[in-house]
């Protein structure tokens, strides 16, 4: 008689899986890597010119890019700037004369509060526009909501931030037009401080995430253990909260991750606008005094982050989907 194999635990099989994702997130992003160091190596002059200005000679450009090694082949370079980055060290800012690794640890904390700040706003009204919009689909309701979403979706960050600034800061003077952040200041002075880019970043991030998540759920209602379960005689309340929304986690969890992944990264725009002591407003100076590690070592956040909440969400899909768990 043959011996017959031992079915492999469940929990193996989504521990390979998310192993496996891991590695191809972290592939992707040794590949990003790359991509990075070669672009902000082809923006025109280098942080020698920015900081010796137009009118430097030749030679002295050259002597200050012999001093700082800008010289070196750009493979060494790269090789050494990664295993910094895989050390934790990306190395010394040309500009600022310091350790990078200081630069973004005093900012990175303004752009984690403004980020979950909005994500706290911004994450239950979504969910709560793009649930109310699928249960009446077709409906007056539904209707008026996607009209909504789409001109929100439409309407790009700066003139959402201009309009709300001309509103409640030039006409209603009740926030402040640029966003001050101090150790000293109190939670409310914080709040009233970050208040116009927490609402424009909502107002651009809850139109995406609304519509995303109101695809999901109308696509499981349509389903026909629907219709069983309110042949049984269920609730339509029950129904969506016991059978719709556990079905739909995957999908909503893909699309608030897309969408936080943008307060990230995407948020250049609003933090150069209100002047927010951030991440991204940090990565735009360090492109125009062309500070190439502090530069790379902000793009490699973004990146990083990005890939983490995608792989969260791949992970949470695997969990609510059984399926994919055969893939």
């Amino acid at each position: 008689m043959a011996a017959t194999t031992a079915p492999r635990p469940a929990s193996a099989g989504i521990m390979q899986l998310v192993l496996r994702r891991t590695g191809s997130a972290l592939l992707t992003l040794f590949l990003v890597s790359t991509v990075i160091f070669t672009i902000s190596g082809l923006l025109p002059g280098d942080a020698a010119q920015e900081t010796l200005g137009q009118s430097a000679t030749p030679e002295q450009v050259a002597a200050l890019r012999h001093e700082m090694g800008l010289d070196r082949p750009a493979l060494n370079r790269y090789a050494e700037w990664l295993r910094g980055i895989v050390q934790g060290d990306p190395g010394q800012s040309l500009v600022a004369n310091m350790p990078v690794r200081d630069i973004i640890a005093e900012r990175l904390p303004n752009s984690l509060m403004l980020a979950g700040i909005t994500a706290l706003f911004a994450v239950p009204l979504a969910l709560l526009i793009g649930i109310v919009s699928a249960v009446n689909r077709g409906g007056t309701l539904d209707r008026s909501l996607n009209i909504a979403t789409l001109s929100m979706v439409a309407v790009p960050e700066f003139l959402v931030a201009t309009i709300g600034v001309l509103i409640f800061s030039v006409k209603l003077l009740w926030l402040p037009s640029i966003a001050l952040v101090s150790n000293e200041a109190t939670w409310g002075e914080l709040l009233r401080s970050i208040a116009l880019p927490v609402l424009t970043l909502t107002f651009v991030v809850v139109a995406q995430m609304a519509r995303m998540t109101r695809a999901a759920v109308a696509d499981q209602l349509g389903r026909p253990y629907v219709e069983m379960a309110r042949l049984k005689g269920l609730s339509f309340g029950r129904i969506v909260v016991s059978h719709v929304l556990p079905n739909a986690i995957a999908p909503i969890v893909n699309a608030m991750a897309l969408s936080l992944s943008y307060l990230m990264g995407g948020a250049i725009i609003v933090e150069t606008i209100f002047n927010f002591p951030g991440l991204a407003s940090l990565m735009v100076n360090a492109v125009t005094s062309r500070d190439m590690p502090l530069l790379q070592a902000c793009a490699m956040i973004f990146c990083a982050a990005y890939l983490a909440l995608m792989l969260f969400a791949d992970v949470v899909a695997i969990l609510a989907n059984p399926r994919l768990r055969a893939q």
